[in-house]
């Protein structure tokens, strides 16, 4: 979101870490969202980065009535951005296709229950900008319109050769990038994972990186039992250690992506092949000045609010809602 609101100078853009509504809230004073966007470690770490950057904040988006929303997950829509201009970027990988996003679509479960499987599907945006041709073709098959998908790449993922350049101390180990599939309640075998990861390894150096929503205790503790000897690293630049390692195992990873660009000996849960046809396009870093091009094309179009969300079909449910507005003052531009 920084980077693209960089390509916005003329604009002013104000950020707004990711907030809840109705029932959501409750799930969160019962500390049952701690390991997700808007809990713990990882929220403080958002308005920890916003501070340090000196980027001015709208918790919850209250300030302005904002002409434009940028915002890089659609799971959950809250209801003070569902009259504006909305703009949705990738942010990364989608999930596996499984009995949750069968929920979601058979049955009308909210969309945060099969978390980024179901990315895309609240069809409330007015353009969607994607990280590949492949992933266009993922979305259209999913239902989404194809006149709302737009690929640019995304920038956290466009130009993965300058992760070769860094400072990481280690080189040529087997690193193990896990998930935070427990944290989300989902099954996840860890003892076996990293078993899988031991003998992969056969004898050398292994570097586990935990992602940061995980319970790091308890990974460590699991780590110390069954990989005596191996480095745990839950910060840092994952990248970077992707750059320097021999051989990369994950299990639902984005890291997978940069893996597969380097050219690394890469294992995981997930289709390679799928994975090879999704990879997010390599521009050079060019993907946020793209996205912000097509912020300013819908920034000079009029607002059309449509309260729709794809059905198990794939097509509109509920009753469609449509008006035009437009609005002639200086654009602004939250970010979520």
């Amino acid at each position: 979101m920084h980077a693209i609101a960089r390509e916005l100078p003329e604009h002013n853009c104000l950020f707004t870490p990711f907030y809840l509504e109705g029932f959501t809230t409750i799930l969160h004073r019962l500390g049952l969202l701690e390991n997700t966007a808007v809990g713990g470690k990882l929220s403080r770490n958002v308005y920890r980065y916003l501070a340090e950057q000196g980027l001015p904040v709208d918790s919850g988006g209250k300030r302005d009535d904002y002409d434009l929303v940028v915002m890089c997950t659609d799971l959950l829509v809250q209801k003070n951005l569902r009259n504006k201009r909305l703009l949705l970027v990738q942010e990364g990988m989608t999930e596996p296709e499984g009995l949750r996003y069968a929920g979601v679509r058979l049955l009308g479960l909210p969309r945060y229950v099969a978390n980024t499987a179901s990315f895309g599907l609240s069809n409330v945006y007015h353009r969607f900008c994607v990280a590949s041709p492949g992933y266009r073709d993922l979305f259209i098959r999913k239902g989404i319109p194809p006149q709302k998908l737009v690929v640019t790449g995304i920038p956290n993922f466009d130009n993965i050769a300058t992760c070769l350049d860094n400072d990481f101390p280690y080189h040529d180990y087997v690193l193990a990038a896990t998930s935070p599939t427990r944290e989300t309640f989902q099954r996840d075998d860890r003892w076996g994972f990293i078993q899988k990861v031991m003998e992969v390894a056969n004898g050398r150096q292994v570097i586990f990186k935990l992602h940061p929503a995980e319970q790091e205790r308890r990974s460590r503790r699991e780590i110390e039992r069954l990989a005596p000897g191996a480095l745990v690293f839950q910060d840092g630049d994952i990248n970077a250690m992707i750059a320097n390692c021999a051989v990369l195992i994950t299990q639902f990873s984005t890291a997978t992506y940069v893996g597969l660009a380097l050219g690394k000996k890469v294992y995981s849960y997930l289709d390679l092949e799928e994975l090879s046809r999704l990879m997010p396009v390599q521009n050079g870093g060019a993907s946020a000045r793209l996205i912000a091009d097509e912020c300013r094309s819908l920034l000079a179009e009029p607002l059309r609010i449509s309260a729709t969300t794809l059905s198990r079909t794939g097509w509109f449910s509920g009753k469609i809602q449509s008006r035009w507005l437009h609005r002639p003052r200086l654009s602004g531009l939250e970010q979520v």
